[in-house]
């Protein structure tokens, strides 16, 4: 069931086998992938998704960072309500709130998402203003933490392994998946690791595109003053493709 009032795209997801990870319940990674599943909904719902846009404007949307608190992982089987919603139309770019919750109404997770929209042709910015996107009278946020400025000093000792990209890692884009991007991050953790200790939060940055073929180098470093936070970051020859911080 979904439902589409002043602007917050609301539906009610139940948390089937394809969410869930070693915990048996919804994965990290898969977290992500439902806030991104339903910011799509409602993208559509508002008339401004990525096919209306490649379609009409030759535009299309990329999501540039995305920040989530972590209160509970839902368990399998779990039905949840995922409510989400534009917050600002700052001209070149816009940012996005998700609030899932637990069927009492209790938040699991909040998360907020960065985004702007590129031509196609050229991939130049495109102005958010002179599109078919809200301008005025959104809802009050639920989550807008300032994104942080991650290290990009990583040292050759702090390299902790490297992945070819695959076809199974690309998406419509041909480019690598955002998903698939955290997934690979998450691997600087063993299983055992993610299955005694619980995620807080997670920030992810999409530097780069890179695609089929290419080789990723991936690093590792755990912050000096905090307890738990690991930034990951992830590059393509000498740039940068992706960068995060993880807090358990």
């Amino acid at each position: 069931m979904a439902t589409f009032e002043k602007l917050t795209f609301t539906s009610e997801r139940e948390i089937s086998s394809a969410f869930i990870d070693s915990t048996v319940r919804m994965g990290i990674a898969q977290s992500v992938l439902m806030v991104q599943d339903n910011l799509t909904e409602c993208f559509n719902a508002m008339g401004c998704d990525g096919v209306v846009y490649r379609e009409k404007f030759n535009d299309f949307w990329v999501f540039t960072k995305t920040k989530v608190h972590f209160e509970r992982r839902p368990d399998w089987r779990e039905i949840v309500t995922a409510r989400t919603f534009p917050i600002d139309n700052l001209g070149m770019r816009t940012h996005v709130n998700t609030e899932i919750a637990d069927k009492n109404g209790k938040r699991l997770l909040v998360a907020n998402q960065e985004a702007c929209v590129l031509s196609l042709e050229s991939h130049r910015p495109q102005k958010l203003t002179e599109l078919p996107y809200p301008k005025e009278n959104f809802p009050s946020p639920v989550y807008n933490e300032t994104f942080e400025r991650f290290p990009s000093d990583f040292k050759d000792e702090e390299f902790v392994f490297e992945q070819i990209i695959r076809s199974c890692h690309i998406d419509m884009s041909h480019h690598m998946n955002n998903i698939e991007y955290i997934k690979l991050a998450l691997c600087v953790f063993n299983d055992d690791f993610l299955q005694s200790h619980e995620i807080k939060d997670l920030e992810v940055h999409y530097t780069g595109e890179s695609r089929e073929g290419q080789t990723l180098k991936v690093f590792r470093r755990n912050d000096a003053e905090t307890k738990g936070k690991t930034y990951i970051h992830i590059k393509e020859s000498d740039r940068c493709v992706f960068e995060c911080c993880v807090r358990f």
